[in-house]
């Protein structure tokens, strides 16, 4: 957030998740965040996506990490609805050398989704989101869209709803398990679609 990056740091997020926190404390502009599986790759002003959304390392303690919030990430992402001992997706950026998996994200939550229904089919998980009425025109089928920071394939879309569909192993170590119709959830639309519209608009 705000570093200059070399060709060997950084550059992006996939949505494809490292592993879950536990928050620890949660004020209105900050939270502290157990994270022992990352840990050691973090220092002071790393960037880490918490459940999508980009924040920035401030301190660091054991097996803990610290991160301030500004009032818009507070107004467009669950953060503030969050407890201590919630679990939270984490991701830290993709190296410039690494092997692209998922999609692109960049770790800015463009909006609110509200989880209608949780079902199962098979194996599968499948939620169905409502998703806020300025991000519908960026969700189309089989796009990419992602849920609380986590990759998904969108399956089916009616009116201002759109399902995705969840295989154990991404149910399992996300938090994605611990959601209940009604529940809030960040997402973050597919940057392609957002940079051909500017391109036709232009």
């Amino acid at each position: 957030m705000g570093q200059r990056l070399d060709p060997q740091q950084e550059i992006m997020f996939t949505g494809i998740i490292e592993t879950v926190g536990r928050i620890q404390s949660i004020t209105d502009q900050n939270l502290t965040i157990e994270a022992s599986e990352i840990i050691a790759d973090l220092k002071k002003g790393s960037s880490v996506t918490v459940d999508g959304a980009c924040l920035t390392v401030t301190d660091l303690s054991g097996d803990t990490f610290s991160a301030d919030f500004m009032p818009e990430t507070a107004q467009k992402t669950i953060i503030l609805g969050c407890n201590v001992d919630d679990l939270v997706n984490l991701e830290l950026p993709m190296r410039a050398d690494g092997r692209f998996e998922g999609h692109m994200v960049t770790g800015h939550v463009e909006g609110l989704g509200e989880i209608v229904t949780i079902k199962s089919d098979g194996n599968a998980h499948i939620l169905t989101i409502r998703a806020p009425s300025n991000l519908k025109k960026y969700i189309t089928q089989k796009g990419s869209i992602a849920i609380n920071g986590i990759s998904l394939t969108i399956a089916m879309i009616e009116d201002d709803q759109f399902s995705v569909h969840i295989i154990p192993h991404t149910w399992e170590i996300t938090n994605l398990h611990n959601l209940d119709v009604g529940d809030k959830v960040n997402l973050e639309t597919d940057i392609l679609a957002k940079h051909l519209e500017k391109l036709i608009q232009s």
